[in-house]
């Protein structure tokens, strides 16, 4: 007998609704409208012509929460189906019909034995993080395609700025054993997550969670978090990607109690956040927002207040070193105001500095003064039950450290390097990646200041503690450091600097 052939992947349909819904207005334009909208609602969309392009086109036949909310924000009263869009359960069917006969990814702890072998220097990302330089129009993918990339049956799989949520917990998965196994979750492909089987009346049985999933969902944040501290973002970026797409499997196909479920949210909340962080570690900016849009839906569907202040205290680090400014200051007031019933001083305060960070980009000094002077007198009060685990980063040497970063912001030089010699002094020994970034930053101090000699000694022991450190956001500081000094190779130590660090580059 014959085989079947293969049948033809099926041409999306062109969205109708969305064109007429744009006028006569240009892509670019609809886009500048959808951003301005959702703005207005607290949600963070990286919209653009191209977006805009791949939802008329149909390419994207049902939008992510985030844009879901915006759409349905702009034409109140319409449901997805009313804008063209396909339904979300028929979208998520396809999904797993396609990938039946792939095993779901098995839960084991996350990461392998650290190190893992070093990332050189040199490794060039699309652009550096502000303030050392601007991030350009979004055009395409946010980073370049590499054979590291896993592959699946629909090609290469990435995380386009804004894509749907299919397509980006696809990339999530990687198809790796990273979370599954240490909470079990490891049932056969053949039983079909989310929907009906094709040519069955009945669903197809959930898979019971309890105790054990959820810790195992927890456990995982806490080794991103470790791992994090020691490393950075740019190799962990990947493997806490799978925990990732792990978690909300538990949480959408699961069957749980209502504490269960609580927990899940917060847990599968608190790992998008984990994410976020690592690809701002590793500039890879786009991401991290669309990840820390993710995590906000997950709180506010939640109720989970505490989870909401996570959010946005990492959305405004985020905005300040994507240039955002404004938007800096508003997810922090935002964040203030979700955590004022909490009675964490210590949240308080950290929230405080990523204010001033906001008001030190936009060169106000008073507001500036005002936000660190707040800062420093939550924390002062101490620390407390009610502080959440992920803040055990914020001790004196970080709240010296974000200090230091506002008066470069501002241009004061000297208070700069003050407080980030402070913040290396008081940095704890296993925060390796902060104190690689203290030192890193007292070398870009010193050089605004106009001291080539101290920029350059500086420089060289970040180089030299940079070891198995793998962040593209230090990176940047360091390379645009010596891209600086590179006309001054006369000035003693100048000309150390730029050996030490060319030969780490070319490593």
């Amino acid at each position: 007998m014959a085989a079947t052939p293969p049948a033809e992947p099926t041409r999306p349909s062109p969205n109708t609704v969305m064109r007429a819904l744009r006028g006569d207005r240009s892509p670019g334009e609809f886009a500048t409208a959808v951003r301005r909208a959702a703005r207005e609602i607290g949600e963070h969309v990286s919209c653009d012509a191209r977006y805009v392009g791949r939802v008329e086109s149909g390419e994207i036949r049902c939008p992510n929460y985030a844009y879901e909310r915006v759409f349905r924000h702009m034409w109140p009263g319409r449901s997805l189906t009313d804008l063209g869009f396909a339904p979300r359960t028929s979208v998520r069917r396809r999904s797993a019909d396609s990938a039946r006969g792939e095993a779901p990814p098995p839960l084991q702890p996350p990461f392998p034995p650290l190190p893992a072998p070093r990332s050189p220097l040199s490794t060039q990302l699309p652009y550096a993080a502000s303030p050392y330089a601007d991030p350009p129009a979004p055009d395409g993918p946010p980073w370049p395609l590499s054979a590291a990339v896993p592959r699946g049956p629909a090609g290469p799989r990435f995380l386009d700025e804004e894509n749907d949520d299919v397509r980006r917990r696809t990339f999530l998965t990687g198809g790796s054993a990273a979370l599954a196994t240490a909470i079990g979750f490891d049932r056969p492909a053949a039983a079909a997550p989310d929907a009906l089987v094709p040519g069955r009346s009945a669903p197809v049985p959930l898979r019971k969670v309890g105790a054990a999933e959820v810790l195992g969902v927890e456990q995982a944040v806490r080794d991103i978090r470790l791992a994090d501290d020691v490393h950075g973002g740019d190799t962990l970026f990947e493997l806490a990607g799978q925990s990732l797409r792990t978690a909300y499997v538990l949480l959408n196909e699961g069957e749980y109690s209502a504490e269960t479920e609580r927990r899940l949210q917060a847990g599968a909340g608190e790992l998008a956040i984990s994410v976020g962080w690592l690809a701002h570690d590793s500039n890879r900016l786009a991401d991290a927002r669309s990840l820390y849009a993710e995590a906000l839906a997950t709180a506010r569907m939640a109720g989970d207040s505490a989870l909401e202040a996570h959010v946005f205290c990492n959305s405004a680090f985020l905005a300040r070193d994507a240039g955002r400014p404004r938007e800096a200051l508003r997810a922090a007031q935002a964040g203030q105001a979700a955590a004022r019933h909490l009675d964490s001083d210590r949240l308080l305060a950290l929230l405080a500095m990523r204010e001033a960070g906001g008001w030190a980009l936009l060169q106000d000094r008073s507001a500036c003064e005002r936000a660190i002077a707040r800062a420093y007198t939550l924390f002062d009060r101490g620390p407390c039950e009610a502080d959440p685990e992920w803040m055990s980063f914020f001790g004196e040497a970080e709240i010296a450290g974000l200090q230091s970063q506002c008066w470069s912001a501002l241009g004061d030089w000297d208070r700069a390097s003050e407080q980030a010699r402070l913040a290396i002094t008081l940095q704890e020994p296993h925060f390796v990646r902060n104190r690689v970034l203290y030192t890193a930053e007292l070398a870009h101090d010193r050089l605004g200041r106009g001291d080539l000699a101290g920029a350059a000694h500086h420089g060289s022991a970040a180089v030299a503690l940079f070891g198995d450190v793998r962040s593209a956001r230090i990176r940047s500081m360091l390379a645009h450091t010596a891209e600086r000094l590179r006309p001054h190779g006369a000035v003693p130590g100048v000309g150390d600097f730029l050996a030490a660090y060319d030969v780490a580059a070319a490593a």
